[in-house]
């Protein structure tokens, strides 16, 4: 395997995938397919795997079944290297892929529905770019088809699915005219929303280091799950070679209008960059959009107390504030409080323990996954209401990795892109600077703090004439504000020194 290249955004043309049929794999691939009933479509998908061109001694197939009744068996004509794993825990599509995960011996993870006739060469295709760097996800290709009176056999034999389905009349999938408007997803700003369920391939440890599918997500699953491969710095490959065919139309192709609603609060909770699903003012969601990380070794209560007031009175509200300082220091043994050498770290404890938008730790993480962005600056440095907001609007019109605003100081507050974190994570090695991977991969971007921290506006200055006071003398005195009268009480404020001179003025001689 070569080098990682540090690829730009979703850009993988400087990579190039061996030609099929003109190269030597090397990496063992197991294909894993969750199962609930559905005996003869699985027999169809069983018996186009057995005609993969990938080599047999590096390909296993991993057969989970989810609780089938009448219980999954393997049929006749299956790859040389097949096993049924059935679930014990749980239930779900998520579950049984993880179930399927764990058992795998495979370096690459092949998900695969139990619907699916892939074409001859689609593992191939699929494992070919793990061949050259690991931190791609690779997708296939999919149309939907109403499932014709074939069997097995015919499917083993069959060159190509031409031969077996008329590819003219199928369902194209929506995810091909994504991938087609963004040149292949290499100019896709959210190339995570076509890799779903039905087949995909990644490495082992990436499928693992994000911590597999979720089993909580009912509907929606795959696109939760890439979101998170997204934030790990991943870059999306769909290989047009890997065609199959999904029997039968899809859910959404039956009742379209309940299928998105089915879909919405799972994504809502969980993906943040969905600011469609997230209108409701005032909502608190399981993935906040914005970290705000803040260190408050050695600082006092009151700067913290401000700092995190500002936080979360923005503009932008979804957000969650951490505070990082040695909180492992407190203890609850007995101790004379006001002479307590932490007395300023226990006063903040006390006061934002149980606040749900406050997170208290030691160390901060090395990027704020599943959250798509992170804000770390200066505690004595209040964020303006709009500084989230501008900054992530000046962000996202690149798509830079980092926004470092130079502070008059010398200090910096930074607005981090966390999938570029990511990719900086799998990038580096120990000692590297972040922000030199970012700067190849995503883009590193300084400005001013003038637009983040605007200047609040200044009042127009208040002319006030003297009452009973010749032409001349007002003439000579115009333009004079308010502040510049003489105060007749000191201390008084202005409106009270105006009152005070019209009732003098007003009184009768």
């Amino acid at each position: 395997m070569n080098a990682r290249p540090a690829l730009r955004q979703n850009d993988y043309s400087p990579v190039a995938a061996p030609q099929l049929g003109a190269w030597s794999p090397a990496l063992s691939v197991s294909v894993v397919i969750p199962a609930h009933g559905g005996q003869d479509k699985l027999d169809l998908t069983l018996a186009a795997l057995a005609a993969q061109t990938y080599p047999e001694h590096l390909m296993e197939v991993l057969v989970v079944d989810d609780g089938s009744r009448p219980p999954i068996r393997l049929p006749e004509i299956r790859p040389v290297n097949t096993r049924l794993v059935r679930v014990h825990d749980g239930w779900g599509i998520s579950n049984a892929v993880n179930t399927g995960a764990k058992a795998a011996d495979g370096e690459i993870i092949q998900r695969l529905d139990s619907d699916m006739v892939a074409c001859r060469e689609h593992i191939e295709a699929m494992a070919r770019w793990h061949h050259v760097t690991d931190y791609l996800v690779t997708i296939g290709m999919k149309r939907f088809v109403d499932a014709p009176p074939v069997t097995p056999g015919q499917v083993f034999l069959a060159g190509h699915l031409g031969e077996l389905f008329d590819l003219d009349a199928a369902v194209a999938s929506s995810t091909e005219a994504t991938i087609a408007k963004t040149d292949g997803l290499r100019k896709s700003r959210n190339p995570y929303h076509v890799c779903t369920g039905p087949t995909f391939a990644l490495p082992r440890e990436v499928f693992h280091a994000v911590g597999g599918l979720d089993p909580t997500v009912a509907r929606g699953e795959d696109t939760e799950f890439a979101y998170r491969l997204a934030m790990h710095g991943v870059v999306f490959v769909p290989d047009p070679a890997a065609q199959a065919v999904h029997l039968g139309l899809p859910a959404q192709h039956r009742d379209r209008e309940r299928a998105v609603r089915a879909v919405e609060p799972y994504l809502a909770h969980r993906i943040p960059q969905r600011r469609d699903l997230r209108k409701d003012r005032g909502r608190r969601w399981l993935v906040p959009y914005v970290e705000i990380v803040l260190d408050v070794t050695d600082t006092s209560e009151s700067v913290v107390r401000q700092a995190v007031a500002a936080a979360l009175d923005g503009k932008l509200q979804d957000v969650v504030v951490t505070l990082v300082g040695p909180w492992s220091r407190l203890n609850d043994s007995r101790r004379f409080a006001l002479s307590d050498p932490c007395f300023e770290l226990r006063l903040m404890r006390d006061l934002f323990a149980h606040d749900e938008r406050v997170r208290l730790i030691d160390e901060a993480a090395p990027t704020p996954a599943p959250t798509p962005f992170r804000y770390r600056g200066p505690v004595d440095v209040p964020l303006h209401r709009a500084t989230l907001e501008r900054m992530i609007e000046s962000v996202q019109k690149d798509l830079a990795g980092v926004l470092v605003v130079d502070l008059p100081d010398g200090r910096t507050a930074r607005l981090e892109r966390t999938s570029a974190l990511g990719r900086a994570a799998l990038l580096g090695d120990a000692g590297d600077d972040p922000d030199e991977i970012i700067d190849a991969t995503h883009g590193v971007r300084h400005e001013t703090p003038d637009r983040f921290w605007p200047a609040p506006p200044q009042p127009e200055p208040v002319v006030v004439p003297a009452l009973n006071e010749p032409q001349n003398s007002q003439a000579q005195k115009q333009a004079r504000p308010l502040a510049q009268e003489p105060v007749g009480v000191p201390g008084e404020a202005p409106e009270r020194t105006l009152l005070r001179r019209l009732k003098s003025a007003l009184r009768p001689n």
